[in-house]
């Protein structure tokens, strides 16, 4: 993969040019091509490309190719429809945006083709590469053309479309199978208010000249019944539904003795959440930030989701504004900050917690905030700022889910993907279950959906050969497809997708082996506990 390494060391001098660090910047294009080309199938084989061009791991050690690809994949994913921290550093200082975003955007169109590609790896490439390119540059609005570029390096009088670099992003899609002649979302920053409302699509040469559609109907917003049913249809999380029932049962007396011009109680409504991960907490703060809003204590009802690294900027001074600037994002929504306690121990850190509190403080009807974290951490960190402590009142905590539960959850993910999971196979993922220890490292729900990621690809292994097979054995996930390979590092046996080996005897089998799950730094939550 001699281009995607000539286009990191592209990217590499490009950012010593402009005086940023050229570790960070090939850490961003080593992370943004395994994100884009994570949907490669077979995935194994991006990942062998990918090691081979980044020297991230050995590809012929599969498995540390494999880890290695898929860390990388999930630390980058937020990377794909917004700009990356150096993009948006050096937008800041007006330094050389354009030219670095243009490099990272070559860097991401040269992993188009690792692993073979197709036309969704094509179609991450354009969404990736364009979100690179105008997070570099000032965004303008324009009548029926939704976000048009304009600025550093863009002419503000070309459309979308007649711009040459995603017209060549358009051809790329084609030429990995896609439809170069359907509409796709032009990428770049959200809507100002922080909703999760679509950019207009960008149209091709062909539809520009026919008529607009209509406008669809907005869905209508749901209800604060419609949204709690939701939660208490949610596997497990028995206290939570408590916890969250109660808060909106005294939100509402409270709006009763208003009305009625009866004092109330200042009650905080920000709110902490603690548990670990793979339980729901960024589902359930989603579904609060409706619930304020049906209930109209919240203009917008929006989820903004940030961590320390969103929050922080690489020098004092500037991580005042970025808080700043954030917390302006979730002005009439909930503002979600995850790994919380990441904040403190250092004066940059401060920093950003002495700003959120004056935000808080300043927005205290406009803006609801939601820490989160694992338990003891987040009970040290919020004892050591009592800016923080005093107006985070309402502690949630989030239960790890029981062997029952992280069933369940794993049968609704396996029907949703339309596959069935045999009753050997739901005894043997018991078994691992069983066999795997409940530290901080467990991932819950999040677990029991890397297992079936790892299924899913042993059973495709396994019928890799079926010329014809049928519509059940393209269902049927079996006991062995949930087992662990006895000799994960076997010359040239993908560990992830190989058939398990059947045992000389009994006293051999793997069967109920702990089966570790590949490092997820998703904050995104698993169906069942969250989606």
């Amino acid at each position: 993969m001699t281009e995607l390494r000539q286009a990191l060391d592209d990217l590499a001098a490009v950012a010593r040019r402009l005086g940023v660090d050229a570790h960070d910047a090939r850490r961003e294009g080593v992370a943004l091509s395994a994100t884009v080309a994570s949907a490669a199938q077979p995935m194994y084989r991006a990942a062998q490309d990918w090691a081979r061009a980044t020297g991230m791991a050995d590809p012929d050690n599969l498995k540390a190719a494999n880890m290695a690809f898929v860390e990388s994949a999930s630390s980058g994913r937020k990377w794909r429809a917004s700009p990356t921290t150096l993009v948006s550093h050096l937008r800041a200082t007006g330094t050389g945006a354009a030219e670095y975003a243009d490099a990272l955007a070559e860097v991401v169109e040269a992993a188009a083709t690792l692993g073979g590609g197709n036309a969704v790896v094509a179609e991450n490439v354009v969404q990736a590469a364009q979100a690179q390119r105008l997070g570099a540059t000032q965004v303008l609005t324009s009548p029926g053309l939704g976000v048009v570029p304009g600025g550093l390096g863009y002419d503000p009088s070309l459309s979308p479309l007649q711009d040459p670099r995603i017209q060549e992003s358009l051809r790329l899609i084609g030429a990995l199978g896609g439809q170069p002649g359907g509409s796709l979302p032009l990428p770049g920053p959200q809507p100002s208010d922080g909703s999760d409302a679509h950019t207009p699509a960008v149209a091709t040469t062909d539809q520009a000249a026919a008529p607009a559609e209509p406008e669809q109907p907005a869905e209508p917003e749901k209800t604060v019944e419609e949204l709690l049913a939701e939660l208490d249809a949610m596997i497990g999380l028995e206290r939570v539904k408590r916890e969250v029932h109660q808060q909106v049962a005294m939100l509402k007396v409270e709006q009763k003795r208003q009305a009625a011009g009866m004092k109330n109680p200042d009650v905080t409504r920000h709110l902490v959440f603690v548990g670990n991960p793979g339980t729901g907490k960024t589902t359930v703060a989603r579904m609060v930030s409706g619930i304020y809003h049906a209930l109209g204590l919240l203009d917008k009802g929006h989820l903004v989701e940030v961590d320390r690294s969103e929050l922080v900027a690489g020098y004092l001074g500037q991580t005042a504004m970025k808080t700043a600037e954030v917390c302006e994002k979730a002005t009439g929504g909930v503002l979600f900050i995850d790994e919380a306690y990441a904040l403190g121990g250092d004066d940059y850190g401060t920093e950003s917690i002495n700003t959120l509190v004056k935000e808080m403080e300043d927005g205290r009807d406009k803006l609801v905030v939601i820490v989160a974290g694992y338990t003891q951490p987040m009970v040290v960190f919020m004892a050591q700022n009592p800016g923080l402590s005093s107006r985070f009142k309402t502690v949630i905590e989030f239960d790890d889910y029981t062997d029952d539960e992280l069933v369940h959850i794993l049968r609704k993910l396996a029907s949703a993907a339309d596959y069935d999971i045999s009753r050997e196979a739901e005894m043997t993922f018991r078994g691992i279950l069983a066999g795997t220890a409940r530290t901080q490292a467990f991932g819950n729900g999040r677990f029991a959906r890397n297992l079936l990621e790892e299924a899913i690809g042993r059973h495709a292994w396994r019928l890799q050969d079926v010329e014809n097979p049928t519509r059940e054995e393209l269902r049927e996930l079996k006991t062995e497809d949930f087992r662990q390979l006895a000799d994960p590092d076997e010359v040239g046996v993908d560990p992830g997708y190989a058939p398990a080996r059947e045992p000389e005897d009994a006293s051999q089998t793997s069967e109920g082996n702990p089966v570790g799950a590949p490092g997820d730094d998703e904050r995104d939550e698993p169906v069942g506990g969250a989606t």
